[in-house]
């Protein structure tokens, strides 16, 4: 990441200046693995230069600390753990402090150097993956059986005291995306495998770090934040969906807003800065690389189901500096269903229909990624390996229930049967579920 950077290229400019030419002590050595990921952390007094490189046969990756000494007492480097069998350490003659990671088996390093944070001074931090591993999926732990739920936390934006945009006819964000997350909640809860857990069911007031603070007590797959945008320029409309930048917004649009919603927290009374305790852990940002991947894949397939709904105010995943957004190892997303600010838009939104179309088109979107990706020990991973389970279908202009059926070689009355319908009639942007074909 761009900070991650800045702050090694910090640390190696401060090379040259001759305070830092006193000791570098090594305070503490500290392993954790998570997935197929095994992260080192050695914590020092000040900020330092440090080289890394790997050695074969056996395997090793050895981290070489500038100016370093050791400040641990004899036997205090931790046991191997994950990725790593072993770990050594000296001080050399030159100068450095050298540690040794013994590997069980060849593996692809980097590192960089953490500021202060919390209760942390400076920190090198070095994470291995094994050669040619696929980038890391965020993950939860199964349950007994190895058929967990999947938990999908649904955040309606705003509540309470903080009512959010307001549109020209009266309507009120904090109400109509509300309505909107119950409907998905409701669809997700009645998808086997899945379960939604909302951070407000009710007019209440809620801040960012709440929010967030009850997607991960859930433990949460996913997080989506739903809102309705507005805009000075009534003629703006359109949805769009967001996910987390640390390098700055995609468009001056997606910055206001950004500030905007961050700014809500002072509505309680108290101004939430940009600290994370969590970033000052052993395991600070090890899943946020993958939790962003993985929050743009889904972003995708949103706009992608949404587009057939509505119109989109920008067919591509947006970023922005989002504090709601910030679970470090949880895939999370921000909807702005709509400018409320505008008239077609607010009508659009208070339509009881279109709440649902819009409701059914994130579900589609939350199923299609997770059939895609689905987390190792959930029945959502069970059911993606049937190749005859039900698929889905939605509704486009010029679709007909009998061309349906027979691009999927079915008949009408099995298509009619599965979802309970009770004409040949069909909607633009529904979802139908295709029954498999029975093999003769």
């Amino acid at each position: 990441m761009s900070g991650r950077q800045y702050i090694a290229g910090l640390s190696l400019l401060a090379l040259s200046i001759p305070v830092l030419a006193q000791e570098v002590r090594i305070e503490d050595v500290r392993i954790a693995h998570t997935d197929n990921r095994t992260r080192i952390v050695l914590d020092l007094n000040r900020a330092a230069d440090h080289q890394l490189f790997t050695l074969t046969n056996p395997n090793r990756v050895v981290v070489d600390l500038t100016g370093g000494k050791y400040g641990l007492r004899s036997g205090q480097l931790p046991n191997g753990k994950g990725l790593v069998a072993n770990l050594r350490g000296a001080n050399r003659d030159d100068g450095k402090a050298r540690l040794v990671l013994d590997l069980d088996a060849s593996a692809q390093p980097k590192s960089f150097l953490l500021p202060p944070s919390g209760n942390y001074g400076y920190r090198v931090v070095i994470d291995l993956e094994p050669v040619g591993s696929a980038p890391v999926v965020v993950k939860r732990a199964p349950d007994q059986l190895g058929t967990r739920d999947l938990v999908i936390t649904i955040d309606p934006g705003h509540g309470g005291k903080d009512p959010g945009a307001r549109g020209k006819g009266g309507l009120r964000e904090k109400d109509v995306v509300l309505q909107i997350s119950k409907r998905l909640a409701s669809l997700i809860n009645a998808e086997p495998g899945m379960r939604a857990v909302m951070t407000r069911s009710d007019d209440r007031f809620l801040k960012l770090r709440e929010r967030m603070g009850r997607a991960e007590k859930a433990g949460a797959d996913l997080f989506i934040s739903i809102h309705a945008d507005s805009f000075s320029d009534r003629r703006v409309r359109g949805a769009t969906v967001y996910v987390l930048s640390e390098k700055g917004a995609t468009d001056e649009m997606a910055d206001l807003l950004a500030k905007r919603e961050n700014d809500s927290d002072l509505i309680g009374g108290v101004d939430i800065t940009d600290k994370d305790d969590v970033l000052a852990s052993v395991l600070v940002d090890l899943s946020q690389n993958a939790s962003l991947d993985a929050s743009i894949q889904v972003g995708d397939l949103f706009i992608s189901q949404m587009s057939r709904v509505g119109k989109m105010r920008k067919s591509v995943v947006q970023k922005a500096g989002f504090r709601v957004l910030k679970a470090p190892d949880i895939p999370s997303i921000l909807v702005e269903t709509a400018f409320i600010s505008n008239k077609h838009d607010e009508s659009n939104l208070k339509s009881v229909q279109y709440q649902q179309r819009l409701a059914q088109a994130m579900h589609s979107g939350v199923k299609a990624y997770f059939y895609a990706n689905p987390p190792h020990g959930t029945r959502i991973a069970k059911l993606s390996r049937d190749k005859h389970m039900a698929r889905e279908h939605v509704i486009r202009h010029g679709d007909t229930l009998s061309g349906i059926a027979q691009r999927y070689k079915i008949s009408v009355g099995r298509i009619r049967s599965e979802n309970q319908l009770s004409s040949n009639r069909i909607k633009v942007g529904q979802v139908l579920r295709i029954p498999p074909v029975i093999e003769t």
